[in-house]
C-alpha cells in the first residue's frame, strides 16, 4: 500500500509540474507565436475577391468546409446575438482550423479528415476558435464596464452571465463552455463580441474599420493589448504554415472573407 501511495504521490506532483509550467508560460509568453506584417498591395486593400484562391484546392479545406457548414445554425445565432456578420466570425474560424490542421497533421489524419469534424482546443488556446482565458475573462469584464472604449450597451452586459446556483465554479464554467467539442456556439459568441469589442473601440476612437475584415482578423489574433486605433492600420498577425506558403493571420481570414468561398452559405 506505501508503494502504490508514493505512486500516487509522485503522479500528482508530475501532473502539478505541468500545469504549473503552463500557467508560467503563457504568462511570461514564452507561447506567443512568431507574427509578420503584410505587405500592403493594392489589390488586397481594394478587397478584390478571388473566386478561386490557392488554398481552396487542398484537401484540408475541403475537409474544413464540410465542418463548419454542420455548425452553420450555431455560427448564425451567434451572429444574430453579437452583431457581428456571420462571415466574419467564419474568417476567423477558418484561419484557426487550417493552422490546426497543419500543426498537428496526426490528429488531422487521425480524426478531422474522416470525420469531418472542427479541431478543439483545450491547452494555451481554448475551443475551436482559439480564444485563450485572459482573452475571454477580457470579453466578458468589457461587457460589464460602462467607462471602458470596447462597452458595447447594456442590451450586452448579461450574453456571458455564469449560473452561481450550481456547485461548478465559474472557472470551470468557463473553461467547459468554451472546449465542448459537441457544443460550439459559446466559442463562436466570444469570437464574435470579441470583433464587436474591437469594432467599438477604434469607432469610439474616430475610425470605422467594420468594412476592414484583414485588420479586425489580424486584432483578433494579437489581442485586446495590442488594438491601439490609429488611421493606417496594417493587417498581419501569427504565421499560418499552409501546404509549403506562408500567410499572417489576417491575410488568410481576408482573403477567405473575399472570396467566394462559402459565400452562398455565409453572405458578405
Amino acid at each position: 500500500m506505501k508503494k502504490v501511495f508514493n505512486i500516487i504521490i509522485y503522479i500528482f506532483a508530475i501532473v502539478g509540474f505541468f500545469l504549473t509550467a503552463g500557467y508560467v508560460a503563457v504568462r511570461l509568453g514564452l507561447t506567443n507565436t512568431r507574427g509578420i506584417i503584410d505587405n500592403q498591395r493594392q489589390d488586397f486593400l481594394s478587397g478584390t475577391a478571388t473566386s478561386t484562391p490557392e488554398w481552396a484546392s487542398l484537401p484540408e479545406w475541403q475537409t474544413l468546409k464540410m465542418a463548419i457548414l454542420k455548425d452553420k445554425g450555431l455560427i448564425d445565432s451567434a451572429s444574430q446575438t453579437s452583431g457581428v456578420p456571420s462571415r466574419l466570425i467564419v474568417a476567423e474560424l477558418a484561419t484557426e482550423q487550417m493552422r490546426f490542421f497543419f500543426d498537428d497533421r496526426e490528429s488531422y489524419k487521425k480524426f478531422f479528415e474522416p470525420l469531418k469534424i472542427l479541431g478543439s482546443q483545450t491547452q494555451f488556446s481554448w475551443g475551436v476558435m482559439g480564444i485563450k482565458e485572459e482573452t475571454a475573462l477580457q470579453i466578458e469584464k468589457n461587457l460589464k464596464d460602462t467607462t471602458s472604449p470596447f462597452y458595447l450597451g447594456s442590451k450586452y452586459e448579461n450574453l456571458l452571465d455564469f449560473n452561481t446556483a450550481t456547485s461548478t465554479g465559474i472557472t470551470d464554467q468557463r473553461f467547459i463552455r468554451m472546449t465542448d467539442q459537441h457544443a460550439h456556439y459559446y466559442s463562436y459568441l466570444y469570437a464574435g463580441l470579441y470583433l464587436k469589442q474591437i469594432e467599438t473601440q477604434w469607432k469610439n476612437a474616430g475610425f470605422n474599420i467594420s468594412n476592414r475584415p484583414d485588420i479586425l482578423s489580424t486584432l483578433y489574433n494579437i489581442g485586446f493589448k495590442n488594438s491601439k486605433p490609429n488611421a493606417n492600420p496594417q493587417s498581419g498577425g501569427a504565421e499560418i504554415p499552409i501546404a509549403g506558403k506562408t500567410y499572417s493571420f489576417g491575410s488568410f481570414a481576408g482573403a477567405f472573407y473575399n472570396s467566394n468561398e462559402l459565400l452562398m452559405e455565409f453572405p458578405r
